[in-house]
């Protein structure tokens, strides 16, 4: 009972690094996205198409594969190293891979929300003497967030899966602390892990499903 209990102790201290990286990628990749997407409908076309094609190399390519090259690729081509070092280092690299990642996956359900609300209502804005900046505030927003709501919620379960992806380059999240436990004969840490990602996307579940009630007045 004492050892399960200190397994236990460890593994949640574990995923309190897959639940930094989660945080720490929607803090950063939720207002980056709405730059990018702001770049892909820029009206300054060259602008607009290194931002189209940059989205496109990154949600064309595996996460690993990102998280990986990010982290290795300044020593194997002989620049110096930029991120720390040590764990927090590695950590570093991660979050720094996830948020640009996630930030074009999101910047295209921003632009997709964005364009989806009717031009005549911005039309009618400018007709009133409003301001891009106070049509895009006062009109426009809160019709955005009732349309992105349910691929955002999506994106961020997804997200939390996708943290176990750290390990690629030795952060030390849930699973491979269980998996270190799997190589000394015991299995029941690694199927346990899965009762840490079911509480955590049922509780964002719950909290998505809630929010979609709150904007339901919106019904554009």
């Amino acid at each position: 009972m004492g050892e399960a209990a200190v397994i236990w102790g460890r593994l949640l201290g574990s995923f309190w690094l897959n639940f930094q990286l989660f945080a720490l990628t929607l803090l950063f990749a939720l207002p980056l996205g709405l730059v990018v997407a702001f770049g892909s409908m820029s009206r300054f076309a060259p602008l607009r198409g290194v931002v189209k094609t940059f989205v496109w190399v990154i949600r064309g390519t595996p996460l690993m594969l990102q998280v990986i090259v990010l982290f290795m690729g300044p020593g194997l081509l002989g620049l110096p190293n930029p991120w720390p070092t040590g764990s927090g280092g590695r950590m570093v690299a991660a979050v720094t891979a996830f948020v640009i990642n996630y930030a074009c996956y999101f910047s295209e359900i921003y632009r997709g929300g964005i364009e989806a609300v009717p031009r005549g209502q911005t039309e009618a804005g400018q007709v009133l003497g409003m301001t891009r900046t106070q049509i895009f505030f006062k009109v426009t927003l809160l019709q955005v967030v009732k349309r992105i709501l349910p691929p955002m919620g999506n994106e961020v379960i997804t997200l939390i899966k996708d943290t176990s992806l750290a390990n690629v380059i030795s952060n030390k999240e849930i699973i491979m602390m269980a998996k270190e436990y799997g190589a000394k004969g015991l299995i029941w840490p690694l199927f346990s892990t899965a009762i840490f990602f079911l509480v955590f996307v049922g509780v964002l579940t719950l909290l998505f499903g809630w929010l979609e009630k709150r904007l339901d007045y919106f019904r554009c």
